[in-house]
């Protein structure tokens, strides 16, 4: 059963806030946003797969992946990693890549902070992502981001539920 995801648009401030709260401990939600064979089990909506390029989590560090549809057509982006904090937080600036991994300058990138807190029900999931201006935020908006994104974190939930 899913839990329900916040996902606040802020247009005014070019921002996207989204919360999750899964049933697990932090270890095992953070392991599945900064291991590259979790992060390809549920980064890219069904029927999407997400397929990672390389990884390598650490500041200063990148993550370059490809996004493979059902008719096998790709999609490539890549992440920069900035601040880690072992278990509690990391930032990013992803962005869209041609198949080298170059960035594509012609679609935004855009600026995320994943934060990490134990609660009681488990691990409370923030996502704060910050966008350039309204213009990019509508332009991913329009691209299906909400969609791809809740539907990435349900099948998440999914495949933690599991571990159980």
């Amino acid at each position: 059963m899913n839990t329900r995801i916040v996902f606040n648009k802020d247009f005014d401030a070019y921002s996207v806030f989204v919360m999750k709260v899964f049933s697990v401990d932090v270890s095992d939600v953070w392991e599945h946003f900064t291991k590259a064979e979790l992060l390809d089990q549920w980064w890219a909506p069904e029927p999407w797969k997400c397929e990672t390029l390389n990884m390598d989590f650490r500041e200063g560090g990148s993550w370059n992946y490809a996004m493979i549809g059902p008719q096998n057509e790709k999609h490539f982006a890549g992440a920069n990693y900035h601040e880690i904090t072992f278990h509690r937080s990391f930032d990013w600036t992803d962005f869209f890549t041609d198949e080298n991994g170059q960035m594509n300058s012609e679609l935004p990138s855009v600026k995320w902070l994943f934060g990490f807190t134990g609660v009681e029900e488990g691990t409370k999931l923030t996502v704060n992502i910050h966008f350039n201006s309204a213009e990019d935020l509508n332009q991913l908006m329009e691209m299906g981001f909400e969609e791809g994104f809740t539907a990435a974190l349900n099948q998440l939930e999914d495949i933690l539920s599991k571990k159980d």
